[in-house]
């Protein structure tokens, strides 16, 4: 460890220049104290290290030294897909091995293309979960982490929506995927291979039992499988709506894109006020009502007739709730 951490400082140094003790302790996180001990070691070892007195003082190398000591361990090579994604590799456990990763890919470049990266890392960022969520719990990713890479299989205890809603599983994970913010792993469970949530998995543990990972499997297209799969079990009827301008404009923030292109593909203009009708994918009754009532006055359930009486019983469950609040909600609520 501490033979890794020379490294780090020297490679610090070459990629930052001029550093204080307490900023090389501060990015390692070990005292100033150690930061100070490594500094005598690196000198000890014959490395350029000088330090400049004042204010503005600090350690750096002597001008033109460079390492090539930037050989890569096999934690960080499993990082390096992940140096441009810190809040995922966090989540993986691998943030130590990324930051290694990413300094020690910039101690390699020339000072030109050095430059370039920085700039490149302060004007990208991805924040990969979605808004109006928390990030779910996932205590057991970097176990899972640890089975994918080394093949062993995994005994979980995991919740599911249908009954038995607690099962027991013996998973053989081929890889991890992250879905707008939400960790999966799809394993060989028996002969089927599933997708199972992470934040599901109410218990793990590492069994001794290894595995192989079948040589045709490849994730990416296991995943666009069943992501189509998925679409077409999800989507099992259809219904015909009417939206105002208002409502068109503000569809894609309440609906899936699935729906979304579909109304696109079907609308036809109806009267003279702008209102669109079109046909689009329905999940269940129960689930379109509660995305179209979110579109208030501006959607109209034209078919099926079960949607349609669902959406004026909400309608008038609302009145109901808040009362008398005018004729415009009577008059529409009788006709419906």
């Amino acid at each position: 460890m501490s033979a890794d951490r020379l490294l780090l400082t020297l490679l610090l140094l070459q990629t930052r220049g001029r550093m204080s003790a307490r900023r090389l302790a501060d990015e390692l996180g070990v005292s100033v104290r150690t930061a100070y001990r490594d500094l005598d070691r690196l000198r000890a070892t014959g490395v350029p290290v000088y330090a400049e007195q004042g204010r503005t003082g600090g350690y750096q190398l002597l001008d033109g030294y460079r390492t090539r000591l930037t050989g890569l361990s096999e934690g960080e090579a499993r990082a390096l897909f992940l140096t441009g994604l810190p809040a995922p590799a966090a989540a993986l456990g691998l943030a130590g091995e990324v930051a290694a990763t990413r300094l020690k890919l910039l101690a390699a470049l020339p000072a030109a293309l050095r430059d370039e990266a920085t700039r490149a890392d302060a004007v990208f960022h991805l924040d990969a979960p979605g808004w109006y969520g928390e990030a779910e719990a996932t205590p057991y990713l970097p176990l899972l982490v640890d089975a994918v890479f080394g093949r062993r299989a995994v005994d979980v205890r995991y919740r599911r929506w249908r009954e038995p809603r607690e099962v027991e599983r013996r998973l053989c994970p081929y890889g991890l995927v992250l879905k707008s913010g939400t960790w999966y792993v799809v394993a060989a469970a028996g002969p089927r291979t599933a997708t199972y949530r992470i934040s599901q998995i109410l218990d793990a543990a590492l069994s001794d039992e290894r595995f192989e990972r079948p040589e045709d499997f490849v994730l990416s297209d296991y995943w666009s499988s069943y992501l189509d799969d998925f679409a077409s079990r999800r989507y099992t009827g259809t219904a015909t709506v009417r939206l105002s301008p208002r409502g068109r404009e503000r569809l894609a923030a309440n609906v899936p894109p699935e729906v979304v292109r579909a109304f696109a593909a079907t609308a036809t203009p109806v009267g003279a006020d702008g209102w669109t009708e079109a046909v689009i994918p329905t999940e269940s009754t129960e689930h379109a009502r509660g995305e179209l009532l979110r579109l208030g006055t501006d959607v109209e359930v034209v078919g099926p007739e079960e949607l349609r009486r669902a959406m004026a019983d909400a309608v008038r469950a609302l009145a109901r709730t808040y009362g008398d609040v005018g004729p415009g909600v009577t008059e529409a609520t009788q006709g419906a």
